[in-house]
């Protein structure tokens, strides 16, 4: 059975060409599926649109959140629910292609894999979107302690076992497609162009990308501390070289005046301090959000498909 993961926030616009096209896309490949798609707060009429495609299929499941999680936890929602043997990952605002999901099972099973990612090989939509998204590629490509990672997002398809030793990871603050990577197992990928939207406006904004990106590079990265280490060298060095200039100038004679240089010292080292502080405040945030131990997200309503709803 192949069970398909769509969060969903706000896209109301889009619901009936995401399930034509996503319906269309699975049945392709077997008639043996689910589709789970997890409301993630939606303030719009998304749920009801959904509600009735699942009238007329069954195999539309629905994970109706208490509130707005965020993306990652809405996955996490819904990946904890699939029963299939294998599994797949999609956006919901159709730039993650569903007729692409054939192409990725079929390598998933000739190919004895167990992972399937879709790599990013172009974007189309707004230029500003895509070059941020380059950027952090490009950065996280270099700094993090996961390789093979770039261009990838959530779009995949994966076995049940896969999935199994991804879930067995608990921690709150989540970039799935890290964890993804870092738990190993025989990995590929089937190269894609990403969609602009069908409709709507993009409910990630720029806030929370860099945000996600920030989660990124701080679950999977020592380059902040070891940038702060860095600075704190240069800013030492720098510092003890003006020293040693200051007592030569005072046994050769001449003294240097003005508070420029005092001024301009002071606000170097205090501008070093903030980095580190900032630095050593988003690890402590994050350690302190992992011992509250708090579930990542609530489950209002479950719409199982049967004509039933549980609590």
């Amino acid at each position: 059975m192949l069970s398909l993961v769509i969060p969903i926030f706000n896209e109301e616009k889009l619901i009936d060409e995401l399930i034509r096209r996503t319906a269309s896309a699975i049945e392709s490949i077997t008639m043996d599926y689910e589709m789970v798609f997890v409301d993630d707060g939606s303030t719009d009429s998304s749920l009801s649109k959904i509600l009735f495609w699942q009238q007329q299929n069954k195999k539309i499941k629905i994970l109706s959140l208490s509130k707005n999680f965020g993306h990652q936890a809405a996955y996490t929602a819904g990946l904890e629910h699939a029963k299939g043997d294998i599994i797949a990952m999609m956006d919901g605002d159709l730039q993650d292609p569903p007729e692409i999901l054939a192409e990725m099972y079929q390598k998933l099973i000739n190919e004895d894999f167990d992972i399937v990612s879709g790599k990013k090989n172009g974007r189309k939509g707004k230029k500003s979107r895509n070059l941020y998204s380059w950027l952090f590629h490009l950065v996280f490509k270099h700094i993090s302690e996961i390789k093979n990672i770039e261009n990838y997002g959530n779009f995949s398809i994966m076995k049940r076992d896969a999935l199994n030793a991804l879930l067995t990871m608990k921690e709150k603050v989540r970039y799935l497609p890290g964890l993804r990577t870092f738990i190993g197992f025989r990995q590929g990928n089937v190269e894609f162009i990403r969609d602009d939207r069908f409709r709507g406006d993009p409910k990630m904004s720029i806030g929370k990308l860099f945000r996600l990106a920030a989660d990124a590079i701080f679950s999977f990265s020592r380059f902040p501390i070891y940038f702060c280490l860095i600075l704190g060298i240069i800013g030492t060095l720098v510092f003890l070289s003006a020293g040693i200039y200051v007592l030569i100038a005072k046994v050769s004679g001449f003294a240097l005046t003005g508070w420029s240089s005092t001024l301009l010292s002071i606000y170097f080292l205090g501008s070093i301090q903030l980095v580190f502080l900032g630095v050593i405040g988003e690890y402590v945030y994050r350690g302190y959000k992992e011992s509250q131990n708090r579930p990542i997200y609530f489950i209002r309503k479950f719409y199982d498909g049967g004509g039933s709803e549980k609590r």
